[in-house]
């Protein structure tokens, strides 16, 4: 055995050491690969961009623009179409949907091509002599919802000056003047965080501002439009596909006023001169949360207000969104601020910026009432239950490291969520702040608490609206001001490295546990209508819409190991044709049976009957209080006096 064990070896060597065949005698050069583009200067551009956008066509959704952009030597320029956008966390500029390109100087066509490598940037041949090239082209707004977000229709549109401009390579994007206009069909109301310089007929003027304020002062504008006052300086401006939908009720109103009241008196400041909450309500423009320094850019379904009970989902958007002024907007983390919109993004602090974000979202909503602390507790409960039950995936992933999703994935649909994780610096990024909320108030003995954080952190330089960034070193040391603790390790432990176990402590060490019940909360009832779905990831594991389709499986669970997968739709339930209801009474009946609940699934051609082996029952969480613990949960949700 030796013999043949020594002889395999030399064979094995002579292979290894035999040189790999080329097809070529001599393999070609690689070609550069840089982009020729002006790298981002701190210099005053020379001259003023003029922009208009032409908005009337709705409906067709084609956005008509004409830009002049000054220059002062003859040769190459470079145009950039915005790519990595802010708020997006990811180049997912729409470079796909403008067409029509024409450069023209003194009424004259002008040579260009699109830079090979960056398909965002388009040189331009200025001849000798020129002082203004012309640009023309069209925004091709999506026209159905698999061509991405619907942002026109016949009584309403969304315009974003990210997606209808050009901007000049080489500089900073504040340091580029630009004198904006609209035009909107006739009879439309605008809304913007700009205010108009002139008006004639539909077309609006804004005064010259940078390019930088320009794009981070999105426009609504539509038919049905109405503006409520919030505070002497913060408005809620809303354009919906009917005029019904504006009917606010007064408590709606005071829910919001109270909000901006509760949101300044934790930051004890405002980075903004004026706010302008955009919000649009309809069925057919497509939804949106997308936060900028004086507005936000909300978009939800009909019913916001007309059936304000049953869209407990919608109802952290606002104040998510308008934490965002100070979060991300003003303070931003130092690896995702850049000078334009080409220059990549790093975005390894989205669990403050996002995190944190959604953490004061829920809080900021409870302590306003614009949700309920029942509600609230519900949406915590949830939460908890997903990170604590269903994210197997934390055992090889970190929490850091979903960061990158944005960059990854831009928000692709998952075969497998559970295992990959996706963006989950959000929702667990909020257990963490909850928690970090509890240690606070338990250190100090109840005299600190998050709110002095978030004071300190971003509470100063009132009505500054530029940006100040910062570092994991700088969110370290500003705990440690608040109260001392071994912080570096704790997020060293909870967002760095991989973590098994969830940051349920901000809950269960805060006055409540997690149970489930076989009875789902007002909010997952909401939830559940709202996504027409029965989610039935602890009672199984797998969410169905209420049209059959399998919208989710977990990782190993029971709907995983019977061979469920995402995108199978559900016939039949122990032979009888699926609906909701029977479906959750056979899970319901299985817990006191042997048998599995049978399912008749199809996927493409293939019908498969699966056995799903779950006899747990339903199982819906919820939050409950623990005896006399502390209850730092209840002093976080409880409103500032």
């Amino acid at each position: 055995m030796r013999a043949v064990a020594l002889v395999c070896f030399a064979l094995a060597s002579a292979a290894s050491a035999q040189t790999i065949p080329s097809l070529n005698s001599q393999p070609p050069a690689p070609t550069d690969k840089t982009a020729p583009i002006p790298a981002a200067r701190d210099v005053p551009f020379p001259g003023t961009l003029q922009l208009t956008v032409d908005a009337t066509d709705v409906t067709r959704g084609i956005f008509r623009i004409r830009e002049r952009v000054p220059v002062t030597a003859a040769g190459d320029l470079v145009l950039l179409y915005p790519k990595w956008i802010p708020g997006g966390h990811t180049p997912r500029g729409d470079i796909a949907k403008v067409a029509g390109f024409k450069f023209s100087a003194n009424g004259q066509p002008l040579e260009w091509k699109r830079d090979t490598i960056d398909v965002a940037a388009f040189h331009v041949n200025v001849p000798a002599g020129v002082t203004v090239v012309d640009v023309e082209f069209q925004y091709l707004t999506p026209t159905a919802a698999n061509q991405g977000r619907i942002v026109a229709t016949p009584d309403l549109a969304s315009i974003q000056w990210i997606s209808n401009s050009l901007y000049p390579a080489g500089y900073y994007v504040r340091q580029i003047p630009v004198q904006a206009s609209v035009i909107v069909p006739t009879g439309w109301k605008v809304a913007t965080a700009l205010r108009p310089s002139a008006q004639l007929g539909n077309r609006i003027d804004y005064p010259v501002t940078n390019y930088e304020i320009l794009l981070d002062s999105p426009l609504i504008a539509g038919a049905h439009y109405r503006q409520i006052p919030l505070s002497d300086d913060v408005f809620l401006d809303v354009v919906a596909d009917t005029e019904a939908e504006l009917a606010a009720k007064p408590e709606q109103i005071a829910a919001h006023k109270r909000l901006v009241e509760q949101a300044i008196k934790l930051f004890g400041a405002e980075h903004y001169d004026h706010y302008n909450f955009l919000l649009t309500i309809s069925d057919y423009l497509g939804g949106i949360g997308l936060e900028h320094h004086r507005s936000s850019e909300d978009g939800v379904n009909r019913g916001y207000f007309t059936d304000w009970e049953n869209k407990l989902g919608d109802r952290d958007l606002l104040p998510h969104e308008y934490v965002h002024s100070w979060n991300g907007k003003y303070r931003r983390g130092a690896d995702l601020w850049t000078p334009d919109y080409r220059t990549p993004m790093q975005d390894s602090l989205l669990w403050v910026y996002e995190g944190q974000t959604q953490f004061w979202g829920y809080v900021l909503a409870a302590r306003s009432g614009m949700l309920s602390k029942e509600d609230t507790l519900g949406a915590l409960a949830s939460t908890a239950a997903y990170y604590g039950y269903v994210t197997p995936g934390r055992s090889w992933r970190p929490l850091v490291d979903t960061t990158n999703d944005p960059i990854i994935s831009s928000r692709a649909p998952q075969a497998w969520r559970s295992w990959q994780r996706a963006e989950d610096y959000y929702s667990e990024g909020l257990l963490v702040w909850t928690d970090v909320d509890r240690i606070l108030r338990q250190q100090s003995g109840g005299k600190k608490s998050i709110d002095d954080f978030a004071r300190a952190f971003f509470g100063m330089r009132n009505r500054d609206y530029g940006e100040l960034t910062y570092t994991f070193e700088d969110v370290v040391r500003t705990l440690n001001a608040v109260q001392p603790y071994g912080w570096d390790g704790y997020l060293q432990k909870r967002v760095l490295d991989v973590a098994a176990q969830p940051p349920l402590e901000g809950l269960t060490m805060g006055g409540y546990k997690l149970i489930f019940a076989d009875e789902p909360t007002a909010w997952i009832k909401s939830a559940q209508k709202d996504g027409k779905n029965n989610d039935l990831s602890y009672s199984g594991g797998f969410v169905v819409g209420n049209d059959g389709k399998i919208a989710s499986v977990v990782w190993d669970s029971a709907a995983f190991n019977a061979g469920m997968t995402v995108g199978s739709e559900l016939l039949a339930v122990n032979g009888r044709k699926f609906d909701g209801d029977g479906l959750t009474a056979a899970i319901k009946a299985a817990k006191t049976s042997k048998q599995p609940v049978k399912l008749l699934l199809k996927s493409g051609e293939v019908y498969r009957t699966v056995d799903l082996d779950w006899h747990g029952g339903l199982r819906y969480p919820r939050l409950e209080k623990i005896g006399k613990a502390p209850r730092t949960l209840d002093a976080l949700l409880a409103p500032r006096k």
